[in-house]
């Protein structure tokens, strides 16, 4: 409404150069949402910037499978999420499981920050704890119900080929290795041992990773694995139990 009702008011100096100064950056590849300094992830207003990913929505598809091994998603349960980046997946569970307490754990002291950031302004921070340090190693001997991650995923050799603007995004949470499959690996191996028989482990994939990602879960034991395709019907997210 204000643009039409302004529609003849001339701008000011100040306000042609800041207009600039965004144009700039949005010409260099920028992501919007990090000139923006927010994104909406499952209906939460995210803070965002240069150390952090920006969430997608299929992502959200994560929340949905994760809050669907809950058969009673009041009960309390313990919830770990893996490379939390900004904190979406984790914060996306702590307002469809009311009684869940959430452990996110983030490599970048950046990121993390932005997690605790994010939690705060969306009235979780009470549920949710952000440590630092490398996927398992803050949460060691410790047990859960319910396993999250989105962990990076592209091959190293894609990365150059991938848009100037997917590139101006964090390396960490991108470079998932020769393969793209080495943080599968790395929480495949671990998950059963720091899950409680009937938990639930839930990891996004790309689109085409879905049957080295089954492979990783079936050898590590786990039961029932499922595969889901996000709202672009593209495999996405792939799941399972502890027996």
């Amino acid at each position: 409404m204000q643009l039409y009702t302004g529609f003849d008011k001339p701008l000011g100096e100040a306000e042609l150069a800041a207009y600039r100064a965004l144009i700039k950056r949005r010409l260099g590849g920028e992501p919007v949402a990090y000139l923006l300094g927010e994104h909406e992830f499952w209906g939460l207003p995210l803070y965002v910037d240069s150390s952090v990913l920006v969430p997608r929505p299929d992502t959200e598809t994560v929340i949905e499978v994760a809050r669907a091994t809950r058969a009673d998603r009041v009960a309390p349960c313990r919830v770990l999420d893996l490379c939390t980046g900004s904190g979406a997946i984790a914060i996306g569970l702590a307002k469809e499981l009311p009684a869940a307490r959430i452990i996110a754990t983030e490599l970048s002291p950046e990121a993390a920050a932005i997690a605790r950031r994010n939690a705060e302004r969306n009235g979780f921070a009470e549920r949710i704890e952000v440590r630092i340090g490398d996927l398992w190693d803050p949460v060691a001997g410790e047990r859960f119900d319910l396993i999250t991650a989105n962990p990076p995923y592209i091959a190293s050799a894609v990365i150059p080929t991938l848009s100037a603007e997917v590139r101006r995004e964090p390396m960490l949470a991108l470079d998932g290795g020769r393969d793209g499959l080495a943080f599968y690996d790395r929480i495949c191996g671990r998950a059963r041992e720091q899950l409680d028989a009937g938990g639930a482990l839930v990891v996004e994939h790309g689109f085409d990773q879905a049957d080295a990602v089954r492979a990783r879960f079936e050898a590590a034991g786990f039961a029932g694995v499922t595969l889901v395709y996000d709202l672009g019907k593209n495999p996405r997210v792939t799941w399972g139990t502890v027996p």
